[in-house]
């Protein structure tokens, strides 16, 4: 084998390691949000909860926030028996951007429907946007920033 092509493979291999962590980091990320949109869709707050660290930031489409794992499960609690107890929410388009090994940028487009409004009216289908930071924590990713925006228009909040 030419001492060129030897070299030009040694280089290689970091690059394909690297590829494939990073690969390892996405599937990981999907795995979550995946997990994320079953415990929503199962009205769990509980199980909704434990996708996010444990000192996590959350704030809704209206501004709303909590902070801590224990905070956020407090907040979606009463929401998924009234407000949001028959909705199903998709995933519709997931970026992701790593920013390190372990912290990653993710948006996620979604869709919702079977919400319903303050008034007990039925909302149309909901559309939009999940912006996450998560970081990997002891071999799992968790959300430890969620910032919610939505895209329907709406006549009331």
């Amino acid at each position: 084998m030419p001492k060129s092509l030897l070299l030009l493979m040694i280089a290689l291999v970091p690059l394909a390691l690297a590829a494939q962590q990073e690969s390892a980091a996405e599937h990981g990320i999907h795995v979550l949000v995946a997990t994320f949109g079953d415990a929503w869709n199962r009205h769990d707050a509980h199980a909704f909860a434990a996708t996010f660290a444990e000192d996590a930031d959350f704030t809704n489409v209206i501004g709303m926030g909590a902070h801590g794992r224990s905070a956020i499960e407090e907040f979606h609690a009463p929401m998924f028996s009234t407000r949001f107890k028959d909705t199903h929410q998709t995933a519709t388009d997931i970026k992701i951007r790593m920013l390190s090994p372990t912290i990653a940028s993710v948006d996620v487009h979604w869709e919702m429907t079977g919400a319903l409004e303050v008034d007990g009216s039925t909302i149309p289908l909901r559309k939009g946007l999940l912006n996450l930071v998560v970081t990997e924590q002891s071999g799992r990713w968790l959300i430890t920033v969620m910032h919610n925006q939505e895209f329907t228009p709406r006549k009331n909040l």
